[in-house]
């Protein structure tokens, strides 16, 4: 089982490297990566568990999180029925198209890999459509929006060595707020 302190911390340089692509099959090591991601990041969510296992809430993890420097990432998305979840696994995503529209996440943007309050936002795209292949190698394709979209442009980020504080304005963390819908 994949605990908190396994997920890299923002002080590790490794979190800046740009992930590879990955090469098909995956190997045992990637999948078992996989499996464990979605299961911390499934029980992350459920209040219960995260407690019993001391488990910071996420939604998404990059591989890079883990100290694997291969673009693959997992987000589980909790739907409107409580503790249910969507799961999406996507090895070499690429962001492929992109509204114009930009949001932020009123509270912050969080990461398991930054243990610290950060204040500040980052406007992201409201909604995107990303592309990449499934644990089998199959093409596949997501549509995003609001908060979905949030998470996966975050975890692409991981997956090209930048963590979502690099994206906020140092100088004044709220700029151009007004400009942007929050979520």
């Amino acid at each position: 089982m994949l605990r908190t302190k396994d997920i890299l911390d923002e002080k590790d340089k490794r979190l800046r490297m740009v992930s590879k692509e990955v090469e098909f099959p995956l190997s045992d090591k990637d999948m078992e990566a996989i499996k464990l991601m979605k299961e911390y990041l499934t029980n992350s969510q459920i209040e219960d568990l995260a407690e019993k296992y001391k488990l910071r809430p996420g939604m998404g993890m990059a591989a890079i999180q883990l100290g694997i420097p291969k673009r693959y990432l997992v987000i589980v998305h909790e739907q409107e029925i409580k503790e249910t979840f969507k799961t999406y696994v996507v090895i070499n995503p690429t962001i492929t198209s992109s509204s114009e529209e930009k949001i932020y996440v009123e509270e912050g943007e969080g990461c398991l890999s930054v243990n610290r309050p950060v204040d500040g936002i980052i406007p992201r795209c409201a909604r995107i459509t990303v592309e990449g292949f499934d644990e089998l190698g199959k093409p596949i394709k997501v549509r995003a929006r609001e908060e979905l979209a949030i998470a996966f442009q975050h975890e692409i980020d991981h997956l090209n060595g930048i963590l979502f504080v690099d994206r906020i304005d140092k100088k004044h963390p709220f700029k151009d707020s007004d400009k942007y819908r929050a979520i």
